[in-house]
């Protein structure tokens, strides 16, 4: 059996399907591993089996770890706008042989995981909208 080449599969599945950028495909491998750090290994050592929402939290974790407040930006850009995508993108990689899954894996594993704005967007603003901030300064009438 030819052991598979990721770049090569990898712009195949690109090609296959254009909604989601290479970097995205990037991105989710990156953050299995995290992941699997993350939840730890079986008792005989090796990692163990990731769930679909198991993996929606790492890759939550590990992109606000690495973009910071760019986050969501870079998975906008990148053509992922909500957990679906992220299936969409685990799945292409399934299908080409990049990664497994057991019988109980599913796409429907990536739905309603967290709303985007919230999960990227949230931990970056302000506790409070007060009048110190910036923003609600330059709204309010002089003298107020």
């Amino acid at each position: 059996m030819q052991e598979l080449n990721f770049d090569e599969t990898l712009e195949k599945i690109v090609a296959r399907d254009p909604r989601y950028q290479r970097d995205a495909y990037l991105f989710v491998r990156e953050a299995l591993d995290y992941t699997h750090k993350l939840v730890g290994k079986t008792g005989k050592g090796a990692p163990r089996h990731v769930t679909g929402q198991e993996l929606l939290g790492g890759i939550r974790a590990f992109a606000l770890e690495l973009f910071g407040p760019m986050a969501l930006m870079l998975l906008n850009d990148w053509g992922v706008r909500c957990g679906e995508d992220f299936g969409e993108i685990v799945f292409n990689m399934v299908d080409a042989g990049l990664l497994g899954k057991t019988a109980q894996d599913s796409r429907d594993d990536f739905r309603g995981g967290y709303d985007f704005f919230q999960a990227f967007r949230q931990p970056f603003l302000p506790a409070s909208r007060s009048v110190d901030s910036p923003a609600d300064a330059e709204t309010k009438p002089a003298g107020n």
